[in-house]
């Protein structure tokens, strides 16, 4: 992967789950991705690789266990599954569909810590893999996320300092809306009002790079009452 830090899919459709897990897993060494369903976690995969996935087995349309079952037949990427049923059926069904592990909820968050380092210890490291170069696609626009360079065709895009922070914190987390604040402490910068009316001046500055029309952005969204969320093909 791109970080020493080891990059995590969440899956799961419930808003609530998703945002404790996620602030509880980064708060304890990891990167974080959110989906809020299979479909979306699909597209989020078509583009990224991680070095494990936690997948709610009950969610809408797709369910757990048959996503599982697909992402096998194509990466070896670690699942845990979490499904508010326990049943020994359904730890086999989970298994069966190649999970490596399987947890019930409700859980104690540090159960689930623990499930994924031991999941992760027990990976041996994909060099071959690990040198695969990430991209992300933006309409016309790619977005390397190992080299932090933005290329139109053969042209690659200028971006200023400022950019090639933002662009590195939204690229782990597609999909993902972060609040101003969020980006305040993640561009490494004092709190405050002055410094979240800094960040909308240079998210407008970045949407004329990534934008085919900055003012109804397709790429890099405001969702509202959430923050900003970069949202790629």
């Amino acid at each position: 992967m791109l970080h020493d830090q080891p990059h995590l899919l969440i899956v799961d459709d419930d808003e609530r789950i998703r945002v404790l897990l996620q602030k509880f897993l980064v708060r304890n060494g990891f990167l974080v991705t959110a989906a809020r369903d299979a479909a979306h976690a699909r597209r989020i995969l078509s583009g990224l690789d991680f070095d494990l996935i936690v997948l709610d087995v009950m969610m809408p349309g797709e369910d757990g266990v048959s996503l599982c079952g697909e992402l096998r037949k194509n990466r070896e990427t670690p699942i845990l599954l979490l499904t508010a049923k326990a049943e020994t059926g359904d730890r086999i069904a989970g298994l069966e569909a190649g999970a490596d592990d399987y947890l019930a909820k409700p859980f104690e968050p540090k159960e689930l810590l623990l499930r994924i380092n031991s999941i992760l210890r027990r990976v041996p490291p994909a060099d071959a893999e690990r040198d695969v170069p990430k991209v992300l696609h933006l309409g016309p626009l790619r977005y390397d996320m190992e080299r932090a360079e933005l290329w139109q065709g053969e042209e690659l895009v200028r971006l200023t300092a400022t950019e090639v922070q933002l662009m590195r914190i939204f690229s782990v987390t597609p999909g993902t809306a972060l609040s101003r604040s969020d980006l305040v402490e993640k561009l490494g910068r004092a709190g405050g009002q002055a410094q979240e009316r800094a960040v909308d001046v240079q998210i407008t500055r970045l949407r004329r790079k990534l934008e085919a029309d900055p003012k109804q952005p397709r790429y890099l969204q405001t969702v509202r009452g959430a923050g900003y969320m970069l949202a790629p093909d």
